[in-house]
This record gives structure tokens, sequence and C-alpha cells, in this order.
């Protein structure tokens, strides 16, 4: 099952949903995203930390636009009066994927990132997320979103960004309660059934929540799944090409395959059995 749940979170990792067709980009190019109330020392400290480059591009994201895209999901409290959240987004080579890193980031993963990333059509690109002090990471979404519309000379529509979000916050949610590896890998799997085949009725978009849930041995209740129902719905309404999203999924299969067949994949498969093998061995030890 472990093996199963390694091999979502890279497909995860490397599917995109093609919303958009992109501008041209020059690889390599960085934009940097830093919250408004940031102390100066906060600022300095930061950009140390992602190495920002002196030529990349610096744009500020507001507290309000935080509760502009996040006002719907999440109680206002929990977003807080002040932007902190910062991040550095640079373009990288084309199917290259998303490389997602975090620090100070307590709620919202890397995976769950990726996922809502890929949502909002954003790809090929590094991406480094941080705070001077450990935070939710809720908004930092705004401004990765905010610097890849610069970067790509290609506005994100607005109902995509609250799509996005809503996809963020519902799944670091459901993470609270089936663990944030099983949210995620549901969401990349619900997402892989609907390219394979696309629901045309709520009872048809429920077969698939309940099959992805039922594969990975999760255990959803009535609220999930109606919460799932009416985020997937959404998605629907986006015109998105599934028949793209398919071929793309294709892909990633083929990286996955590739990787797992090398010599690297091969190796940390070997250390992650290792490991388990050790954790057991560990647990055994304390009922002796």
């Amino acid at each position: 099952m472990r093996r199963r749940f390694l091999a979502l979170f890279v497909l995860v990792t490397l599917f995109a949903l093609p919303l958009h067709a992109l501008a041209d980009v020059v690889v390599g190019d960085s934009i940097i995203t830093l919250g408004e109330n940031l102390t100066e020392e906060q600022k300095q400290a930061l950009l140390s930390e992602m190495n920002a480059p002196e030529e990349a591009q610096i744009v500020t994201v507001s507290n309000t636009e935080e509760h502009k895209y996040l006002g719907e999901y999440i109680p206002k409290s929990q977003i807080g009066t002040k932007a902190l959240s910062s991040s550095i987004i640079t373009i990288t080579d084309p199917d290259s994927g998303l490389i997602v890193e975090t620090n100070n980031i307590t709620w919202v993963t890397e995976a769950m990132y990726t996922n809502a990333l890929i949502t909002a059509g954003v790809k090929d690109a590094k991406i480094y997320i941080t705070a001077p002090f450990p935070v939710s990471g809720t908004a930092a979404l705004t401004g990765l979103l905010k610097a890849y519309e610069l970067s790509s000379e290609q506005a994100i529509p607005e109902d995509v960004k609250q799509i996005a979000n809503e996809e963020m916050v519902k799944t670091a949610e459901l993470g609270d309660v089936i663990g944030t590896e099983d949210a995620a890998a549901l969401m990349a799997l619900i997402k892989e059934k609907m390219a394979e085949n696309a629901p045309q009725t709520d009872a048809e978009l429920r077969a698939i929540i309940e099959a992805a849930a039922k594969e990975l041995g999760i255990t959803l209740t009535e609220e999930h799944i109606s919460s799932l129902l009416a985020l997937f719905n959404k998605m629907k309404e986006l015109n998105i090409d599934w028949n793209q999203v398919g071929e793309q999924l294709n892909i990633a299969k083929e990286k996955l395959t590739t990787f797992l067949q090398s010599e690297e994949g091969q190796n940390f498969l070997t250390k992650l059995q290792d490991f388990f093998v050790s954790l057991i061995d560990a647990i055994k030890a304390l009922f002796k």
C-alpha cells in the first residue's frame, strides 16, 4: 500500500491539468513574492534563505488579497491580519513538472500545493515556499498564482484561482481526518479516474470518488463525499480538456516507471523498505 501512495505522490507532482496555453517564458527566470507585512529584517532573511537572484522580480502580497481568495473556505481568524508567507518560483524546462519545497509551513503539505497549482494551470517550475516562523501556509498559494501570472504573462481566471484555493483547503481539512498523504493521494486518484472516464452525472462522479477511496483503503463519511462532489463539480465547469489530462497522466506514469526501474529508484525503494522493517522491529522490541 505504501508503494501505491509513493506512486500517487509522484503522479501528483508530475501531471498537469491544461487550463491555459502558456506564453513564451525564459527557463531560469525567477519571481519572488513577499508578504506585505514582513519587517525589513524578515524580508532580507527570507531572500537570503531563498538564494534569491539579484535580477529576480519581487512582488508583494497583501492580507486583503489573502482574504479575497481564502475568505469563503476558512475562518478569517485563521487567515489572520498579516501577510507573511513568501515564495520564489523559477521556470524550468518544458515537461519537467513541478517541484515544491516548503519551510515553516505547518498545515499545507508540498503535495497539496502541487495539486492546487496544477489545477490552476501551473506547470514546469521549481517552487520554494517559506515564512519567518511556523505558519499554516494557506495564504502562500495567493502569492504563487500572482507570481505565475507574471512569469507566464497570462492571467489566471478568477474562478480558477478560487477553485485552486478551495481544493488546497479541502485537501488539508481532509488530511486532518485521514492523514495528509492519503488526502493528497485521493485527490490525485480522483483526477486520474476523471481523466480516464469523464463523469456526466453526480452519480457517476460519486462512483469515482467512492472507487478511489476504496482503492486506497480510505473510509469517507457522507459529509466528506458531499464536499468532494461539490469541489469536483466546480472543476467540471472549468472546461478542462480531460483528453489532454489523460495524455499528461500517461507521460507521468512513464516517468514514474522509468524512475522505479532506474538504479536510483531501486535504491530509494530499498531504503524505504529498510526503514519500515527497522521501524517494525523497534515497535516489536517495546513489547518484549
